[in-house]
């Protein structure tokens, strides 16, 4: 008699997909360290500064006068007023209430608008390269994700005349991340003007603006919304955004979207079947972030670009690999089409981007993440959220595994 248990059948809208690679890779760079590697891990897409103090002691207020019990569903009206607050005061858009969206994260608010307007088989565009959650999200939610990739010498934007080619009467979306996460690459108003103008020609198209990076925009580049640019996008613009990134506040899982009312809506009914409200105590924190002092965004933000160039000068400087100078975020996508080809000192031919990275993490004790997982090879992304005295112990293994191949 068999008495083995049934084999466990996953759903099929996650058959295809797997836990994230770069998940995968700080695995196995921790597993390294705790096999004493001196392993230097510039994978994580999470500032290395603390959360601002101001934030962490209104978090400790909330909890000592009890806020800790169930709030509204989709973010209290202390949390959107400050939302609303930052939107006019950063960005000089007007936004209600009832257009604005809180939940666990930015990735839950792009999440629940997937979700909620996405039938089987509608087409989402996704500019390429892009972080890779996106396009799993979309396969979740029943649509089919379309990467249109932005070449390098467009400085990885996406070219207007790309995206008119993608459009079909099945898309629904394009989601635009700026600045990017993984290249950095940001768009400027001139950059914004031929892709907005293209969705003015295709009103089925909606447009999902991740801004998450708005604050950390390097040298004399500002970010803007591209809803600021063309109101007329603004009944079919979700903005998505949070205080992870900025405010050194990843762990507390507060993201928030604005949109039309319609859309909110929609997504509310997504938030109370999962979720439920996001945490009290966090949007307490959160609000003291945006309404509070804004100095801390400043000071980090020159850390941030002085560790942006000497990545990207150490990178340049190695034969074989080479670096554009991105806008924003704290990310570089360096290329390493020129050592493609070469064998490592064992004889491992270096085939593609990832046998690359594997060559950096297993010989070289470094921890970077393949541009293929983004959509685009053969790159390697670096997060450069680390100390200084880290990046450049890691520069220097990069350029001796680059010169140890032959």
């Amino acid at each position: 008699m068999n008495t083995a248990p049934p084999a466990f059948r996953p759903a099929r809208r996650i058959a295809s997909i797997g836990v994230s690679e770069i998940l995968m890779i700080g695995a196995r760079a921790a597993q390294l360290k705790r096999e004493g590697r001196p392993v230097i891990v510039l994978g994580a897409g999470e500032p290395d500064f603390d959360t601002p103090d101001n934030v962490k002691d209104a978090a400790i207020s909330a909890i000592r006068a009890g806020a800790t019990k169930y709030t509204i569903l989709d973010g209290t009206v202390e949390m959107k007023a400050a939302i609303a607050a930052k939107l006019l005061r950063e960005n000089r858009l007007t936004y209600e209430p009832t257009e604005i969206t809180v939940g666990a994260g930015a990735k839950q608010v792009i999440h629940n608008a997937l979700m909620a307007t996405l039938d089987e088989g509608d087409e989402v565009v996704i500019a390429a390269p892009y972080w890779t959650s996106y396009a799993d999200m979309v396969t979740i939610a029943g649509g089919v994700p379309v990467p249109v990739a932005g070449r390098e010498e467009n400085g990885f934007r996406l070219d207007a005349a790309d995206l008119e080619r993608a459009i079909t009467p099945r898309t629904r979306w394009l989601m635009l991340n700026s600045p990017s996460n993984p290249t950095g690459a940001a768009y400027s108003p001139a950059d914004y003007r031929p892709i907005l103008d293209v969705l003015l020609r295709h009103e089925q198209v909606w447009l999902m603006s991740d801004e998450i990076y708005e604050h950390l925009c390097y040298g004399n580049f500002s970010a803007v919304s591209p809803v600021a640019l063309e109101p007329r996008l603004r009944e079919r613009t979700l903005i998505v955004n949070g205080v992870s990134k900025s405010y050194a506040m990843t762990g507390w899982r507060i993201g928030y979207g604005a949109g039309p009312r319609s859309l909110i809506a929609a997504m509310a009914v997504v938030q109370s079947q999962s979720t439920s409200n996001p945490s009290s105590v966090s949007q307490a924190a959160a609000i003291e972030a945006l309404n509070g002092p804004q100095e801390v965004l400043a000071e980090r933000r020159a850390s941030f670009e002085r560790r942006r160039d000497l990545v990207v000068e150490a990178l340049n400087a190695i034969p074989g690999l080479s670096c554009r100078r991105p806008e924003g975020a704290f990310y570089t996508f360096a290329s390493c089409a020129g050592v493609i080809g070469r064998r490592t000192p064992s004889g491992q031919v270096i085939g593609t981007d990832a046998d690359f990275c594997r060559y950096l993490l297993e010989e070289h004790d470094v921890a970077v993440v393949p541009g293929s997982i983004f959509g685009l090879a053969p790159y390697f992304r670096i997060s450069y959220a680390t100390a200084e005295a880290e990046l450049r112990t890691a520069m220097t293994r990069i350029r001796r595994a680059v010169e140890a191949l032959s």
